[in-house]
């Protein structure tokens, strides 16, 4: 009898498990639509390929379908390692491992990009191509993105047979305050701010080229005119997207130096460290290095700061 009763229970537990509504399944041709743009945006932004971005995507997140990408809106399974978020726990390597927990899909694209931009063991990526996927895909499991050995050929093998190249020779910008203008590219309409001609002086400071910035200056122009990426003045000038460009501050058209001839720097009223760093064309992490400080430091009038 207490075996009837077992089967029985184990029947309706199976019809009420298939009875329950599913959720919108999102195929591969659905999750490439969605991101495309996106991914486009955080490579002229940062300088990671839009075809690694989707691929990753795709690949971490089973096309958006996860439980991570859906109830943590966290697509690139980018763990809590240095982030302050709030954080969801699953086992992955280990057992109860921390994952970034976003508040929208978006914020895990431009996550993913500043993740891959600002750390040091993915610099040598920034050298390459931004068409040469194969040797971006190779890089990341080199440099120790994910541990299955097979990483590189599952990321190329999902840009090839998508055909996600194409995007790595697009641009989509959406710039505040930038009148819009409509070109042609590859048979799609595209829309790209309007920048007017700039024209700066180059200097050089410890061998090191940068113009000053006139009122009006942003990234994005500075970028156009010098024939330049994003990232790479976010990366040689310590900032991102949301640092505001000050008249007669020094940008960096090349990665600032470890170490100057100077020795010290006198701090003055109203100074930073980085607009230390910037003044003395000196790597603003090798600043903080040297120093013994964080960002969070407050600095005093008179203070000596090292440079070298």
């Amino acid at each position: 009898m207490n075996k009837y009763f077992i089967i029985l229970w184990l029947c309706f537990s199976v019809l009420g498990t298939y009875a329950q509504p599913s959720e919108p399944f999102i195929s591969r041709k659905d999750y490439i639509e969605m991101w495309k743009d996106e991914a486009v945006s955080q490579m002229v932004k940062y300088g990671v390929p839009a075809s690694i971005t989707l691929a990753q995507g795709m690949l971490e997140s089973g096309n958006g379908n996860s439980a991570l990408a859906k109830y943590a809106n966290n697509h690139f399974g980018i763990k809590c390692h240095g982030w302050d978020g709030p954080g969801v726990y699953k086992d992955d390597d280990k057992k109860d491992e921390c994952f970034r927990k976003y508040t929208d899909a978006f914020q895990s694209f431009e996550d993913h990009s500043k993740f891959l931009a600002h750390r040091g063991r993915y610099s040598s990526l920034f050298t390459l191509e931004i068409t040469d996927y194969e040797g971006w895909a190779k890089g990341l499991r080199k440099a120790g993105y994910a541990t299955n050995p097979k990483y590189a050929h599952m990321l190329i093998d999902l840009i090839e047979s998508n055909g996600l190249y194409q995007y790595d020779r697009m641009e989509v910008v959406s710039v505040a305050n930038e009148p819009i203008k409509e070109i042609e590219y590859a048979d799609k309409k595209l829309m790209l701010p309007k920048v007017e001609a700039t024209k700066h002086t180059v200097l050089s400071h410890y061998k090191t080229d940068y113009i000053l910035a006139v009122k009006g200056d942003t990234y994005y122009k500075i970028s156009k005119e010098f024939e330049m990426a994003l990232w790479q003045l976010y990366s040689y000038n310590d900032c991102d997207d949301n640092t505001k460009i000050l008249a007669g501050e020094r940008i960096y058209l090349q990665p600032k130096r470890n170490k100057v001839a100077s020795k010290t720097h006198l701090v003055k009223e109203g100074e930073t460290l980085r607009s230390i760093a910037q003044l003395e064309g000196v790597k603003l992490k090798k600043l903080l290095k040297k120093n013994g400080i964080t960002l969070a430091t407050v600095l005093k009038e008179g203070q000596r700061i090292k440079l070298k």
